[in-house]
Parts: C-alpha cells; structure tokens; sequence
C-alpha cells in the first residue's frame, strides 16, 4: 500500500507543477524535478506524514527498481534516432561535430574538475571528477526538441542541431562507460592496463554485442503478433528482459565484465527500428505508455536531491565549476567543429548554445554512479541534479534565443 501510495502522490506531484512551469514557460521536466524536491526528507517529508511525502531516503531507494526501468526506456528511443535512413542525411559535417564537441567537452570538464581534485581532494574525489566530465557530455533532445517544435525552428542550425543531438548522447554513453570503468579502477586502486583499458572497452563492445542480439530477437518474436496490444506488450517484455540482461555480472580470470544497460537498451532500439518495418508505430506508442515512468523517474530524482550537500560552499563551487566548464566546452567543441567541418556561418555561431540543456540521459549516467559507492554516488548526483535545475531553466530559453538569432525562428 505505502509504495503504491507513493507511486501515485509522485505522479500527482510533479503533474500539478507541470502545469504551473507551463505558465512560466518553463520544460515540464524542471517541473517533475521541483515536485520531487518538495515531496523529498528535506521538505514534506521532514513532517513525517506518509502519504505526503518521502520520510527518509530509504523509501525512495525502494523503488529504484522504476529508474532502472525509465532509464533502459530513454536508452531505447534514443536508438530510434539512428535509423539508416536518417543516418544518411546527417551528412560529415553532423558527425564530426556530434563527436567532436562531446569529446572536448568531456575533456575540459575532466581538466577543471581534476585541478579541483588536486586542490581539494577531501571534496572531490579523482573518482567523482572523472565520471561527471563524461556526465557532461550528455544533452538533453527532449529540452531541445520541445523548443524546435514549439516555434516550429526550421533553416541551417535546426537541420544539423537534431542529428547532432541524437549523435552526442550515443557518444556520451560510450565515454560514460569508459570513464566509469577508469573510475572503478582508480577507486580499487587496481590501476593497470586490465583494468583502464580492457575492462571498459569490453564493456562497450559486449553492450553492443548484446543489445544487438537482442534486437534481432525481437524483431524475431514481433512478427508472431499481428494486433497493436499485443506488439506493445512484446515490445514492453524485451525491454524488462534486456535491462535485466544487462545487470549481469562475472569473471573470465582477472577481468570483470559487466554491461552499460544505457548502451545495450539503445542498441536494441537501433537494431529493431533498422530491421522491423512498422518499428516507426511501434516506438511512437512505446513512446506514449512511458510517459508517466519518465514522469515518476525526473520526481524520484529530485526527491534524491541531498539538500544538506549545498550547505558546504565547496560543493556549490564544484557545481559552478562544472556548469562553467561544460557550458564553455560546448560552445567551444561546437564551434571549432563547425569551422573544421566548413560548416554555415550561423552553425559556427549558434549551434553551441543550443546543446547546453542537460537532463534524462545525464541523469541516467547519475544514477548508475551509484555503484561507485554511496558517498560518490551522491556527490555526483547532487552536483549532476544541480546542473540540471540550472540548465533545464536557462537551457531551452538560450536555445530559442540561438535560433532567433540564426533565423531558423521567425
């Protein structure tokens, strides 16, 4: 009765927010992420009236089991944005800087938080600094597609922005899964090249191995069934089974292989929309029954927001530090790719700015930091859900203001 009672205040919560952001015009997810703060230990929940908010931590950890869901969810309709089809059009110029701008970025948020590190190392561990700068390098497509749509964008920036948001958030997860096996390994104090090396670009190489089979099963098992219900529960059941897939873990000899279930959740959804030829239907409906696991998702991450971490002035330097650096990272990624890429003078210009919001994917990489420990892992999400606060307020209004500038908004 207690989690059920939860599920549902949590939805109601951020729903009702949802609809007072909208007349800020503010993104929905801000909303979730707000509701999820004020029904959390630190607000509500410090009455200690169940039924109007989580008391303790410990309630909201219990149903972890609904993030882990949400998160191979986000994962599988990003593999929807690499169809063939559309791959064909992003051109060179979306791909290298797709690619580029993630990897500086990554790199500059790596080098300003591991100086922090060297400062401060009581503050920021090595650990902590390693996997936010590949947190970093995740945009968030819904805050970006929601402003395209809503002004109805279209002209240079708008055509390569897409593409290259879809692109940035599969490279973010490969740099996420690397950068966290480095994290592990320097955590252990296990450093070597078994260790740095092997482990994550295993770990890479076997996500994709077996979201890939798994994508051919499925495709496999949907041409059994002929009526929309039943495609969806098929198509529901093989997302269950790969997340549950992906959480495995075992040793061949000294190396520990595990899964990234972002990166096999995304290849499944690459794989099936590229060999099923109704998957376009049949993702869009997935799309719609996820609504409302998205939902409880951004409002069980802000209940997690540890209000007591932004006491301490050196963890908000830390997430200005980080907010500073991405931003600068972005921008500057963007704009020397574009220039290499010979790419439309406004794209040089703008196209920076419209990849700041930062949001579901980013918190996704979070919540899987979690494994690094409970002192790291909430250290990085605080700072992670800081970030987000921030760049889900400002982001998308900066992104507007980008393609009114560009022209691509009239």
């Amino acid at each position: 009765m207690e989690a059920l009672l939860a599920i549902s205040i949590s939805l109601l919560a951020g729903l009702l927010l949802s609809r007072l952001a909208k007349l800020a015009k503010l993104p929905a997810v801000t909303a979730y992420l707000v509701a999820g703060i004020l029904i959390g230990p630190y607000c509500l929940g410090k009455f200690g009236v169940k039924g109007i908010g989580f008391t303790n931590m410990e309630e909201i950890e219990a149903l972890s089991i609904f993030c882990d869901v949400a998160l191979g969810f986000i994962a599988f309709s990003i593999g929807n944005e690499f169809r063939l089809s559309q791959l064909k059009k992003i051109g060179k110029q979306a791909t290298i800087i797709g690619i580029f701008q993630a990897v500086f970025t990554t790199l500059l948020v790596d080098a300003f938080l591991i100086s922090l590190h060297f400062a401060r190392p009581d503050k920021l561990p090595l650990e902590a600094a390693i996997v936010l700068g590949a947190i970093a390098s995740a945009t968030a497509p819904a805050a970006t597609l929601m402003v395209v749509k809503q002004y109805k964008a279209k002209g240079p920036v708008t055509d390569v922005l897409l593409p290259v948001v879809a692109l940035d958030d599969a490279v973010g997860l490969v740099l996420f899964a690397i950068s966290f096996g480095v994290a592990k390994a320097v955590g252990a104090g296990a450093i070597d090249v078994t260790s740095i090396l092997l482990e994550p670009v295993l770990e890479v190489v076997l996500s994709l191995a077996l979201g890939a089979l798994m994508g051919f099963l499925f495709h496999f098992c949907e041409q059994f069934f002929h009526s929309r219900s039943k495609r969806l529960s098929v198509s529901i059941a093989f997302v269950f089974m790969t997340i549950a897939l992906s959480m495995l873990e075992f040793k061949i000899g000294n190396v520990h292989v595990a899964f990234s279930s972002l990166l096999v959740c995304m290849m499944l959804g690459t794989v099936f929309c590229n060999i099923c030829d109704f998957s376009e239907e049949l993702m869009d409906r997935v799309d719609r029954w996820t609504a409302p696991l998205f939902i409880l998702f951004f409002v069980l991450s802000g209940a997690e927001l540890e209000l007591s971490v932004f006491a301490d002035g050196l963890i908000i330097l830390i997430g200005v530090a980080y907010i500073a650096s991405r931003s600068l990272g972005k921008y500057t990624g963007a704009f020397l790719s574009a220039k290499i890429a010979k790419a439309d003078d406004n794209i040089v210009k703008y196209l920076g700015i419209t990849l700041l919001p930062q949001a579901g994917v980013a918190l996704g990489m979070a919540m899987k930091a979690q494994a690094l420990g409970p002192e790291l892992g909430l250290l990085i999400s605080n700072i992670t859900l800081f970030a987000v606060l921030i760049y889900e307020i400002f982001g998308p209004m900066m992104t507007k203001m980008a393609l009114l500038r560009a022209g691509d908004i009239n």
